[in-house]
C-alpha cells in the first residue's frame, strides 16, 4: 500500500534523474547558465514535481493530467539532452544512461496513466 507519492516507482526513479541532470548540467558551458542548463533542469525538476502534485490531488482526472504534464516535461528533457550532446555538452557515455532512464520513466508514466484511465474518473 503506498503511504504517498514517495513510494511511486515512476516518482523515485524520475527524483533521480533529476538529481543526474543537475551532476552533468552543472558542467555546461557558464554562457548556457540562462539558457539550455536552466531549461534542462527546470523540464527535469517537472517530473517528480508534477507527479508528486497530481498524487495529492481530489479526483482521478486531476492525477492524470499532472501525470500528462510530467509525461511532457519527460518529452521535453529527452529532446534538450539529445542537443546537448549534439552540441557536444554531454559525454557518450553520459547520454546512454541518461537516455536509458529517461525511456524507463517514459514507460512508467504510460503505463501508470493507462492503468488510472481505466479507473471511474469520478474517484
Amino acid at each position: 500500500m503506498l503511504k504517498n507519492y514517495k513510494d511511486l516507482k515512476v516518482w523515485q526513479k524520475s527524483y533521480q534523474l533529476c538529481l543526474d541532470i543537475y551532476k552533468i548540467t552543472k558542467d555546461f558551458p557558464l554562457e548556457e547558465k540562462y539558457g539550455l542548463t536552466s531549461q534542462i533542469r527546470r523540464s527535469a525538476v517537472s517530473i517528480p514535481s508534477n507527479i508528486a502534485e497530481g498524487y495529492g490531488r481530489k479526483t482521478t482526472l486531476e492525477y492524470i493530467h499532472s501525470l500528462y504534464i510530467a509525461y511532457g516535461s519527460n518529452c521535453e528533457l529527452d529532446t534538450q539532452i539529445q542537443l546537448s550532446f549534439d552540441l557536444g555538452y554531454i559525454k557518450t557515455e553520459d547520454i546512454k544512461k541518461l537516455r536509458e532512464n529517461i525511456g524507463e520513466v517514459e514507460r512508467m508514466l504510460k503505463a501508470l496513466i493507462k492503468s488510472l484511465e481505466g479507473k471511474d474518473s469520478r474517484d
